[in-house]
């Protein structure tokens, strides 16, 4: 039997299961690509919030990456959590020399507004990190720490992707969720345009939605699909995945990443 796409997520693990790593992975084998990952921090974390971080060494990230793409290769890459400037660094050398798509998740705080990116590193995620990227996924929060564009309506979201593509990544998705009404992600080269609208679930349970859907793009992606058309299919992956959130712990529950093959109670 062939192997299935490969996908690599290099990412923070989240001991709660619900996004990082541990999210990454549910999202590429329910996807049905063969999921890979390079660990760059630790945390304690749970439905109520994260209560702790360690990065891990620079040499342990490279030598992690190095292991699974000189042996294994990959399709698709996806980042995630990266912690400091001099992991932000590390792997954007890393990626410079993979040839393969690039989905970053320039991710800077938790669903629960606790910091997972320090701030002396957001100028290397701007001049080193999103000039790799095939397609960057940021929220409004870390549009606004990347650029200062503040987001307050779905007519200032033309401006943040224009903000964000300045720094370099070939695509970009504005991802809509914080502001009121349905959800609307902008898509863009700053040529093309794509408004991805999905309807709003009253579903509080969302812990790991930026993960799930920059691991979704990345496994299209691999799969050989334009990025219209992973990105579309990945909102819809994600949309599904929100209205089937579950409890979990006294807080956020999580998306449910099998929703699709999961049996669903009658009535």
């Amino acid at each position: 039997m062939s192997a299935p796409p490969r996908v690599l997520t290099v990412a923070g693990s989240d001991s709660g299961g619900g996004a990082g790593i541990q999210a990454d992975l549910k999202t590429m084998l329910a996807l049905g690509v063969h999921g890979m990952s390079v660990i760059t921090a630790v945390t304690a974390q749970n439905s109520l919030g994260v209560q702790g971080a360690w990065e891990l060494p620079a040499e342990a990230v490279r030598a992690q990456y190095r292991s699974v793409v000189d042996d294994i290769g990959v399709q698709a890459v996806k980042t995630g959590m990266l912690a400091s400037a001099e992991l932000v660094e590390t792997v954007a050398e890393l990626l410079a020399g993979t040839d393969a798509p690039v989905v970053v998740d320039p991710v800077s705080v938790s669903k629960h507004g606790d910091p997972l990116l320090a701030s002396a590193a957001l100028d290397s995620v701007r001049t080193k990190l999103l000039p790799l990227a095939t397609v960057a996924t940021p929220n409004l929060d870390e549009v606004a720490q990347l650029t200062g564009v503040r987001v307050e309506s779905e007519t200032g979201m033309r401006e943040a992707a224009a903000a964000v593509l300045a720094c370099g990544p070939r695509w970009v998705v504005i991802k809509g969720g914080h502001l009121s009404g349905a959800a609307v992600d902008l898509l863009t080269d700053g040529t093309e345009e794509h408004w991805l609208r999905a309807p709003r679930h009253d579903n509080r349970h969302t812990h790991g939605t930026g993960c799930t859907l920059a691991s979704a793009i990345a496994s299209h992606l691999a799969m050989g699909r334009s990025v219209p058309e992973a990105v579309s299919a990945a909102k819809e992956y994600v949309t599904g995945a929100i209205a089937a959130g579950f409890a979990l712990g006294g807080g956020i529950g999580p998306v449910d990443h099998g929703w699709a093959s999961r049996p669903r109670s009658a009535g």
